[in-house]
This record gives C-alpha cells, structure tokens and sequence, in this order.
C-alpha cells in the first residue's frame, strides 16, 4: 500500500525589531504553527534587545523600554524557538526580512536555521490581482483579517496566518490547469513560496476547468446568463423605492425634467447642482421610457465612468436585472493575442513574471478584461504596453471569439445601457456615425464636454521618442539622401525644442513648419508616421507643450484648429440628446449650448440650495504665489498643511500645478506626514481607492480631482483650494477662445475665464458633499479672492453654494474645530 505523503508544517512568523535595517534588533517575537490547514500552536516572546528604544518604534509597536528590560535575552529563547521552527516552512508577511533577521540571531547562538521560505506579500499579489496595496493593516481590511493590535508580533502572525489560510483556499478554488500554467513561472517568486502552490496541486487528482472557458491553455471566466429583465415603472419614486433609494425632492423635481422633455425633438439642457443624485434620476426616469432604444451616458473621466459601474449600474443589475456595457478606448483591455504570445517566454524580469501569473488569476475572475482592474500595473508599464489592446483581432486568431474588445464591440448593441467618457464618445462618433443612432444620450457635467470636444480636434506626437529614433537611425549610417532628411528633420526638431525651452516660444513659426512638412512629406521609412500625420493632416496650428514625469521631462509637438467643432453635427437627427451641467452659462454672454454649437435647444434649472453641512473659508492672509520665490511659498504651503492634519480628520488638498504638488509632497515626507500623491503614488483611481480605504487621511491631487471624483466615504472632510484654478493664458486653447470672444465684441476675461475658474471651483467643492450626512470644510489659500476686484465675485458664486468666511488662518484653525469636531 503506497504511503501517504507527509502535509508539510508551516510556521508562520512575525518579528518586530529596533528597525528596519539589517543591523536591527529583535525585540518581540510571535508564531503561529499550522498543520493540515488547522492553527494547532501559538507562541509569543518579548526579547530585551539592551538598548534604547526611538520614538517611532515605541510608538508602532507600544513597546517601551521598561518592558522590554524583563524581558529575556534572546539566548535565553533562541532553542525554544529553533525547537518550533526547524521542521516546518518559514512564512512570513515579506519573509525576506523576517526569516534572515531571526536566522542570524540562531545562528549566533548556534542553531542554523535552513527551513525553506514562504512569502505571503507575494503570493497575496499573485491570487489577489486586483487589491491595490499589499500591507498587512491594508489586507486586513479588504480580506477581513483578526488584525486586532497592528504591529504586536503575535497579533501580526495570526493576522497572516489567517492570511495564508485564505490563500490555500483560493488556491484550492482555482483550476488546476491555471495553477500549472502559474508554477512555470514560480522560479520568478522569492524562495520556495511556489512550495505552496505545488502543494495545492498535489491535493488535485484531475482537471476541474469545466466551469471556465478554455483557449489555447488559458482559462477564462464565463459569461453567467441574465435573468430576465424587470419592467421599471413609470414613476420615478416608485423605482427609488425599489432600489431602497431615501426620498430626496430635488432628485424627484430633476427626474420630472427629464421626463418632461422626453418626446421633445430638441436637445434638452438642465442645469443642476452636485450632489442631488443626478445619475439615478436620468436612469430611472428613462429606463422604462427607451422602447427599444439605448440609453448611451457619458461623463467626463474614466474615474467616473468606473464609479457609475461600480455604483449605480450595479445596482440597477442587481435590482432589475437590466444590464450595462462600460466603453472605454480599445488600449484600455487586455488583448488575449499579445498575452499568450508572452506566456511563451521566460523573461529574465522577475516582475514580469509575476505579472503573468497575476493575469492568468484574474482571467478567471474578470468579466471584463479592463485593465484598469489589474492596480499595479503602474509598476512595470512596458509590460502592459506590450499585451494592451490595439482594436484589430484577427478572425483567424483562437481568442477571437472571446477577446475581451471584439465581445464589447459584438455585444453593445444588446445592451440596454451603455457608459462611456467623454473622450471615447467624441473620438468614436467622428468615424463611427452608427454609434449615436438609434440613442437616448446623456452627456453628464455637459461643461467638460465642451473641452473634450476641443481635444479631439487636436493631435499630438512626443518630440522626445521622435529624435530618439532620428538619432538612432542617424548612427546606423543611412543613404545619404535618407541621412540628409535625417539631419534636416533633427536640426528642425532640436532648434524649436531648445527655443521652447530657452526662449519659452512654442508657436511653431510658418517658416519651420514649411520646412518640416517638405522634409516629412519625403521621408519614405514608417517609423515617423506620426509626425507625418499631424503635420500633413488638415491642423493650422502648431505648438509644443511638455509634460514633467518623475524621472525625465518629454516634449510634445500639437497641432489644432483655429475653428470651434459643432457637436451637433455629430448627432443623427433620431438621437434624443439630454445635456446636463452644473451651469448652462458661463456668463452673461456665453453659453454652453452656444459653445457646443446647438441651434434649437430647451434650458431647464434647478432651485439651488445652500448647504449648512459645508462652510467655506477665505484666508485673507494667504501668501502670493510668486514664482520667483516658489521654495517660499511652497514651505508656508506645507506649515498650513501640517497644522490642518492635527485636525485628524481626511482631507484633500487641490493642486493646479504637478510640479508644485510633487513638491509639496517632498517637503511633506519630510515632516513625517503620511500621505498619499496623485502620480507619485499611482493614477487618480488607485490613489482615491487608497484613501478611501483610509490607508491615509491626506490626499494631493490635481486634474481629474478636480472634475469627476467624489468623496462619498467620508463623513467628514477638509478640502484646501491651494490657488484658483484659472486656465493658463498660455494654453493654445485659452488663446483660441480668447480670440473668438474678442471678435463676438466680449471680453474673454470676464465673459469665459473667470466665470470658468468659478465653476472648477464649485464643482471641486460640491465633491466633498454629497450625502446630506456628511459635512465639509473648503478653505482656499489664494489671496487673490481676497485683494483683486474680480475676488468679489467669486465670493459672491460661492455664497449660493455655501456660507463664507473671511478669517485670518489661525481663526480658521479655531472655527475648523468648532465645524467638523
């Protein structure tokens, strides 16, 4: 009779130490024994380290040093815990330090320590692609881990132990086939963690994939059918009731605009402020008016898009069993294609490697192939270059059937709604005019619509990468004709960069741009095919911008119209257009539906109401912002910060410039100021996830935390606007509209900038209270609204909002505390 193989035991360890360097000491120790998947021993030790404890461990740990002095040496513990250790699998949460740390200190005491290592950072990684954080306080919340004392050794290997426990279980959920395909990559993994894998396997008699789709050895969720949809009433309130909605007037008188002017031919423009639930009022006042027709919502960013998937079209899934298709640009998807084609390799990149293996995981868990699931792709974003969609697939291709963007562009017709932006609207409706058919459109924050529409009559190449491929093509000695266009297209390029740089010209003058296009038009490779579709295309304005990323500076050459796009000639004369906008005018003289080039149109407006659970602070002492003396006013900026963090309470703090921001960021880490940065810490999505999920309760941002990101976790929040967000006079588009104003006999400041600096602001004000429940706190640190004539103004907008208060900045301190506390 064959005999059983032996389960192997695991030891699941914590240390904490005087620090984290290899010098360190430890100073507790806490491990956890499991066998057979059952905890069947604990142990726990303090150890007198014999030397002083800093502040930052005695406060993470609440060690001190008068417990710890009796408390035994580690030689007095080291057999016991040898004992405990020698026949099983070391694990540990980042075992790396655990594991050598505690080795070392045996081995000084004799014991050699050779158990192999298992790492649960890792491997939570591989089984859970979609987590955005990997700390242990982190997976506590979002995996409902017993993490009762964060940083007490034994609590901290309970917490994982139980961690491990649910990694065995999903492992043991997944098919085998993919745990396979997994362990070809396991050598990628620190030490032996794929032991564990291996191990699951083992335990498989036979392939358990029946419940997958299967396709050229990789596995894929599979589509679970609808049930059949619910009918809506046509009464509004009755389908919030349904949903378990609370019953909010302003949400029910905006819902009877929507159905009012349902069987109008015209387009229909609602004014409405944030907050009143304006996404489940043109959902369930159109759903059961469609008859046959699709309801298409687009909102500005992608952010929100994901937010109203995740939300309120989840919901109505849940509750009516009525379906959404969310469409994002083709790159946004993983193209199946281009994946397996790397499964065929060993990269010598040990991240790489984990990246497939997290993507074979969430393969069987996506419904969706969006990348923007996968949080950490920010990492090693080459990779997902390399394997992103390009919106062709062959129908040879054995993932045609099931790739990701061919299913969406199959299927959407099916569904009843369709979510998309802003961007992916306008650029597929130009060579797509079926998209709009057939629709009832609602174009959401109707006011960043027109900017969108403005970008998509724009295009742009990066200078940067095009000399790097001159350059290089340069260096492989081509024909001398070739070799002339080369240096023509090189000295051309480099001579406008460098007065972009020097000079800050960035209008492309007429005679460079006649040289350009000759030397374009006669370069016969198609490795600089993008530079000569922008400069041979119909664009009559030319200019370069650059963009600071963390590393390096890229430079980019844009071309645009001197004319405004019509959006309505998009539209198909059957497409009920609905656009709804905080504010339909800019000013007195500008209007939205003039700016979108609408002849015939309705305009609707909503009573607003002022918020008591939000107040505004103006700091009249706020210091300038003077770009001569930026280490100045960014140090007084971090003072301010650093005093409203003793508040305890989560705030954002709104940046117009990156580079300022980053800056302030820097000079935050060196306060020892927890805090989370847009791109220095990922994308707008990953780093509002982590706030909201309180990993930390200061967020920077700038850009899309401006337009489309709400803040609905929170109870209470501070907002601070660190300067008023104006668009810059130098921006091609600024200019352009400043033109038009000026031959239509207005004033751009007056009539367009300034009014559209007011509605940034109310709009990034309104994030921050969106439930009736929650309570805010705005103060803008821009003296401006208080020294310049136009401050009045602003002042004036703000007040229909909110109350305002003009205070110096400690009274605002005082008022803070007596507000949200």
């Amino acid at each position: 009779m064959k005999e059983e193989m032996k389960k192997p035991r695991y030891a699941i360890v914590d240390l904490e130490a005087t620090s984290a360097g290899t010098t360190a000491s430890i100073i507790q120790v806490g491990i956890v024994i499991i066998e057979d998947d059952h905890i069947i021993k604990t142990y726990e030790t303090d150890i007198n380290p014999h030397e002083r404890l800093d502040d930052h461990i005695i406060a993470l740990t609440g060690l001190t040093d008068e417990r710890l002095s009796k408390a035994p040496e580690f030689s007095q513990v080291a057999k016991e815990i040898f004992e405990l250790l020698e026949d099983c699998i070391f694990v540990a949460h980042n075992v790396k330090f655990d594991a050598n740390l505690l080795a070392e200190q045996l081995f000084f005491e004799g014991y050699e320590l050779m158990t192999p290592r298992v790492d649960t950072v890792e491997l939570t990684q591989v089984f859970y692609p979609t987590l955005e954080k990997y700390s242990l306080p982190i997976l506590a919340k979002s995996l409902s881990l017993n993490l009762a004392n964060a940083h007490i050794a034994i609590s901290d290997a309970i917490a994982t132990a139980e961690l491990f426990l649910k990694l065995r279980n999903k492992m043991r959920q997944l098919p085998k086939r993919t745990l396979e395909k997994i362990v070809t990559f396991g050598d990628s993994l620190l030490f032996e963690s794929q032991l564990v894998i291996k191990e699951i396997i083992a335990e498989k008699s036979s392939y358990d994939d029946k419940d997958y789709i299967r396709v050229a050895d990789i596995l894929l969720k599979k589509d679970q059918p609808m049930a059949k949809p619910k009918h809506l009433s046509l009464d509004f309130d009755t389908n919030c009731h349904y949903l378990g909605l609370e019953e909010r007037p302003i949400q029910s008188q905006f819902a009877q605009l929507i159905e009012k002017r349902f069987e109008e031919p015209t387009t229909s423009f609602i004014e409405a402020q944030a907050g009143i639930g304006k996404t489940y009022g043109y959902l369930l006042s159109l759903l059961p008016r469609l008859d046959g027709k699709q309801l298409l919502i687009s909102v500005p960013t992608k952010v929100l898009q994901d937010q109203i998937v995740a939300s309120e079209a989840r919901q109505i899934k849940e509750t009516f069993n009525i379906d959404c298709q969310s469409i994002k640009s083709p790159q946004n998807y993983l193209k199946l294609d281009a994946f397996y084609q790397t499964l065929q390799r060993q990269d010598h990149n040990r991240l790489i490697n984990r990246y497939k293996m997290q993507l074979l995981v969430w393969l069987l868990e996506t419904k969706t192939g969006d990348l923007d699931e996968v949080k950490q792709k920010q990492r090693f974003e080459a990779y997902f270059d390399e394997i992103k969609h390009d919106g062709f697939i062959d129908a040879s291709s054995p993932f045609f059937e099931v790739d990701f963007w061919h299913r969406i562009e199959s299927n959407y017709r099916k569904k009843p709604i369709i979510i998309t932006n802003h961007a992916y609207l306008l650029a597929r409706s130009e060579h797509d005019k079926s998209f709009l058919e057939n629709k009832v459109l609602v174009i959401d924050e109707a006011q960043k619509f027109f900017l969108a529409l403005e970008r998509t009559s724009q295009k742009k190449v990066n200078v940067t990468k095009i000399l790097q491929i001159i350059h290089k093509k340069l260096q492989q000695d081509p024909p001398l004709i070739l070799q002339r266009l080369l240096e023509s297209l090189q000295f051309e390029l480099s001579h406008l960069v460098g007065d972009f740089y020097k000079k800050k010209r960035n209008l492309l003058e007429e005679e460079h741009l006649i040289q350009l296009k000759q030397d374009i038009s006669e370069y016969p490779d198609n490795d600089l095919d993008e530079l000569k579709e922008l400069l041979l295309s119909s664009l009559t304005v030319f200019w370069l911008e650059s963009e600071q990323l963390e590393t390096h500076r890229e430079t980019y050459l844009r071309g645009g119209q001197t004319d405004f796009r019509r959006f309505q000639e998009y539209l198909s004369p059957k497409t009920k257009t609905y656009a709804i906008s905080a504010t339909l005018s800019i000013s007195k003289k500008v209007n939205l539906a003039d700016l979108l080039g609408f002849d015939e149109v309705t305009f609707d407006y909503l009573p607003v109401d002022v918020s008591l659970n939000q107040k505004i602070w103006l700091d009249k002492e706020a210091e300038p912002y003077e770009k001569t003396d930026l280490a100045s006013y960014e140090a007084l900026l971090v003072k301010k910060i650093v005093s409203l963090t003793r508040k305890n309470i989560p705030m954002l703090v709104l940046f117009t410039s990156k580079q300022v921001m980053l800056s302030v960021s820097d000079r935050l880490d060196d306060y020892h100021i927890k805090h989370l940065t847009q791109y220095k810490n990922g994308l707008a999505s990953n780093v509002k996830r982590r706030f909201d999920n309180a990993e930390s309760k200061l967020l920077l941002g700038t850009g899309s935390f401006w337009e489309g990101v709400d803040f609905t976790q929170q109870d209470k929040m501070i907002a601070v606007i660190t300067r008023l967000p104006f668009d810059n006079p130098e921006d091609f588009f600024t200019k352009k509209m400043a033109s038009y104003l000026r031959d239509n006999k207005k004033n751009p400041f007056y009539d367009y900038t300034l009014p559209v600096a007011i509605l940034k602001l109310k709009q990034a004000i309104g994030r921050t209270n969106r439930r009736q429940t929650q309570e805010s706190a705005i103060i803008i640190l821009d003296n401006r609204v208080v020294t310049k004539r136009y401050g009045k103004q602003i002042t004036k907008a703000l007040a229909k909002q909110s109350p305002v208060r003009e205070e110096n900045f400690e009274e605002i301190l005082s008022e803070l505390s007596d507000f949200l506390l």
